[in-house]
């Protein structure tokens, strides 16, 4: 059968470009090798989040005192938080189901296999398509440890389908993947161990805010330690080194959460001759095209933001040009969210980013604490809101937060950078008043 459009991968990229080609008119396949939803839905951020905003839950009922809320005999039953995780999942699905339904998507699961001529086979059969989008996501990487295939070592997939809680986790990673998982597990009162190569957390960030991040995280049974290479995992011990000592740490489970790799085996993408970027993804151009007319790439296959929305926006700007649409990518301006509590919420660029360009800028910074409804709901956390400006133009190049309640603020700032809103038009701007966002308009006060 010929379609307009096949689809290979059903997660954030996939579904969303089917819903949006169906919008258009456009007759298109779906195929998914598992879960409508793929790894965001299934096995990453949706569960993740739902089991820390339990976490989240827990804590606060633990620590309510400076609320006036006193409770005794506070419990966190893991079970129920599963459960409540699962009923999230399966109503998301149902959901992505419904979507396809009402756009006439037909949806085939099973492994997909491309060839020449844009077509692509599933289960025997094969199929036409005048466009291909390849968008099948990623797989937790595991660096070459001796003993990481131990039974009681899991990556980030793994560690989701717990039925208790570890009596004590040492996370093998500081990136955001691992201090989520810590965050979510310290909350709850399970000692976890942190171990990461590099001199800070989460090194990816603006140092300011890796600095408080790794901090707070320390008040919630947290330790770290950073600048470590790991030699060896034996048992429920992990050797490593920090400088020229050797350390080793104790974990009933250990997590592996050293980053992650696109999802390009048994596709038949040398068949096609696609070409590949220096970060193993499937290299694409600002209109997520590939080097193969007609053959497109979105999400995390491509090696590029490793972010659910990113992927989804991918698709948008693939179904615009399919469509007639002049659409085209805007990394700068995408967000992205740390889920840990603070939570971090950045979009654009830091200093240095922006610096490595030539560009010249001035930076503002304020604790969060000199908010009051901040202070009213966070009582003794520390928080920080920092921008970064261009000297020439005043023109907002960065925003970068930790503190409760960022990552449902973030979205201001990514429409400010956007449209490239400069500091004065920013001022005109009306914030409600007691909010936290207010923090952004009174970060400028302190721009230099």
């Amino acid at each position: 059968m010929k379609y307009d459009l096949a689809i290979v991968g059903a997660g954030p990229a996939g579904y969303i470009a089917a819903k949006k080609a169906g919008d258009e008119g456009l007759k298109v396949l779906l195929v998914e090798a598992k879960k409508l939803g793929g790894v965001c839905l299934n096995e990453g951020c949706v569960p993740s989040k739902t089991l820390l905003q339990a976490a989240k839950t827990y804590y606060h009922a633990l620590h309510g005192e400076a609320f006036g809320v006193e409770v005794s005999d506070v419990r966190f039953n893991f079970e129920k938080a599963n459960a409540h995780k699962t009923k999230v999942m399966d109503g998301m699905r149902e959901g992505i189901v419904g979507l396809m339904k009402k756009r006439k998507v037909e949806v085939l699961f099973g492994q997909a296999t491309l060839s020449e001529g844009r077509k692509i086979t599933v289960d025997g059969e094969t199929h036409e398509a005048d466009n291909i989008l390849i968008c099948t996501g990623s797989s937790p990487s595991r660096p070459p440890i001796p003993g990481i295939e131990g039974s009681n070592v899991v990556d980030s997939t793994g560690i989701l389908e717990l039925e208790q809680l570890p009596k004590s986790l040492v996370v093998v990673g500081g990136g955001v993947i691992g201090c989520e998982f810590a965050c979510l597990f310290g909350s709850v009162g399970v000692p976890v161990t942190v171990v990461e190569a590099l001199p800070e957390i989460c090194p990816t960030l603006d140092p300011d805010l890796a600095k408080i991040l790794r901090s707070e995280l320390t008040k919630k049974n947290v330790t770290f330690h950073v600048g470590a290479r790991v030699e060896e995992i034996s048992g429920s011990e992990v050797k490593f080194s920090v400088k020229d000592e050797s350390l080793t740490a104790q974990g009933e489970l250990i997590l592996v959460a050293t980053g992650r790799k696109p999802n390009l085996a048994n596709l038949g993408l040398d068949n096609l001759r696609v070409d590949y970027d220096e970060r193993g993804g499937i290299k694409v151009n600002e209109r997520c095209a590939t080097n193969i007319p007609g053959v497109w790439a979105a999400g995390d296959v491509t090696g590029r933001a490793w972010l659910a929305h990113a992927a989804s926006r991918m698709a948008e700007v693939v179904v615009h040009n399919i469509t007639g649409r002049k659409d085209h990518m805007r990394y700068d301006s995408i967000p992205s969210v740390v889920y840990t509590s603070p939570e971090i919420a950045v979009v654009g660029l830091t200093k240095e980013q922006a610096e490595e360009r030539g560009m010249k800028v001035t930076i503002g910074k304020i604790p969060m604490s000199i908010n009051a409804r901040y202070l009213a709901e966070h009582p003794g956390e520390r928080g920080l809101c920092k921008v970064v400006v261009e000297e020439g133009t005043r023109r907002l190049l960065g925003v970068h937060m930790i503190g409760g309640s960022c990552s449902e603020m973030i979205f201001g700032a990514a429409a400010m950078l956007e449209t490239e809103l400069r500091e004065a038009e920013i001022d005109e701007i009306v914030f409600p008043h007691p909010t936290t966002s207010e923090v952004m308009k009174d970060v400028f006060m302190a721009v230099r």
